[in-house]
C-alpha cells in the first residue's frame, strides 16, 4: 500500500511497465504545465497529447475528443478556464459522462502524520446532497483502491458525532454509514457522523467516549461540503507544510485539474496519480 506520495511516481512507472498512457492536453501553452508534463514524459509515465487553439475552449472540446475517441487515457487542464475543460467533459453528446458524478479526488501529507489523507471534495461539488456524496465518496475510494488500500476507512465528517435533524450534515452522514453496511459504496468501512479530531485521534475517541472502526484510524475524510474540504485542505498546506496531489474523478478517464499556484511536486504527483488510477 502506498503511504507517502514519494511512492506515487516509482508505482507509477511500474503499473505503465514501459508503455507510458497518453495524456491529452487542453491549450498546452502553459508554461508550468508544459515543464509537468515534459518532466512526466521523461519519468516514462505519459506520453503528451498537446492541444492548443486560438479560442481554448476549443482546445479543451479536442482534447476531450481525443480521450472519448480512445486515442489517449487521460486528461489534463492546461491553460484554460476550469469552466471551459468542465464543459466538454460534461457535454452529453460528446463528453466523458459515466452516469456518476464527478468529484475532485485529493491526497494529503502532513508531516508527522503515519499515512496519507485523502479529503474530498475540495473544488468541484460546492453543496452535495445525499445521492451526490454518495458518489463522491465512490469516487475517493476508487483512489484508495488505486493506491493499494483495499478497505479504506472513509470518516463522514460533521461538527458533531451525534445524528441532529437540524445539521443536514449528520443525517447523511448516518444515511452513508447505512449505504455502506448495505454494501451500497463498495470495498470500504464507512463511520460517521464524526467530528474531525474523532476521525484522526483514537485519545479523542476514548476521552468523549465514542467508538468505532474509524474513530483515530481514518484513511477518508468526507467533508460535509467544498469550503469545509477547502478550508481543511489549505489549512493543512500552508500551516503543515503538506504535500498533495489531487485528480478529478468520474468521467471515463482520471483528469489532472491544477492551480497554477500548485508546486510543481504536486502537478507531478497529480500525473502520477491520474496514471494509477486509469488502472483501478
Amino acid at each position: 500500500m502506498i503511504t507517502s506520495l514519494d511512492q506515487l511516481i516509482p508505482a507509477a512507472q511500474q503499473k505503465v511497465a514501459g508503455r507510458p498512457l497518453t495524456m491529452a492536453v487542453a491549450q498546452a501553452t502553459d508554461p508550468h504545465v508544459e515543464e509537468a508534463v515534459a518532466e512526466a514524459e521523461r519519468l516514462g509515465l505519459v506520453r503528451g497529447l498537446r492541444f492548443a487553439r486560438e479560442n481554448p475552449a476549443e482546445a479543451a472540446h479536442a482534447a476531450v475528443a481525443a480521450v472519448r475517441s480512445g486515442e489517449a487515457q487521460l486528461l489534463m487542464k492546461g491553460l484554460v478556464q476550469t469552466a471551459d475543460i468542465m464543459r466538454a467533459v460534461l457535454n452529453r453528446d460528446t463528453g466523458l459522462r459515466t452516469g456518476r458524478a464527478l468529484s475532485h479526488a485529493c491526497v494529503v501529507q502532513v508531516p508527522g502524520w503515519p499515512r496519507l489523507l485523502h479529503i474530498t471534495d475540495i473544488a468541484l461539488n460546492v453543496a452535495p446532497d445525499l445521492s451526490r456524496k454518495a458518489d463522491i465518496l465512490r469516487n475517493q475510494v476508487q483512489v484508495a483502491h488505486a493506491l493499494g488500500n483495499p478497505r479504506p476507512k472513509v470518516a463522514v465528517i460533521a461538527a458533531v458525532e451525534t445524528v441532529n435533524p437540524d445539521m443536514a450534515a449528520t443525517v447523511d452522514a448516518r444515511a452513508l454509514q447505512e449505504m455502506a453496511e448495505r454494501g451500497e459504496l463498495g470495498e470500504c468501512v464507512v463511520q460517521g457522523p464524526l467530528a474531525l479530531d474523532l476521525a484522526l485521534s483514537a485519545e479523542a475517541g476514548a476521552t468523549k467516549g465514542v467508538s468505532g472502526p474509524v474513530v483515530g484510524a481514518a484513511d477518508v475524510l468526507l467533508m460535509p461540503d467544498l469550503e469545509a474540504g477547502n478550508v481543511l485542505y489549505k489549512g493543512l498546506v500552508c500551516l503543515a507544510g503538506a504535500d498533495s496531489a489531487g485528480i478529478v474523478v468520474g468521467a471515463r478517464c482520471p483528469i489532472v485539474l491544477l492551480s497554477r499556484s500548485d508546486s510543481a511536486a504536486a502537478k507531478l504527483n497529480s500525473i502520477a496519480l491520474a496514471v494509477l488510477a486509469a488502472f483501478a
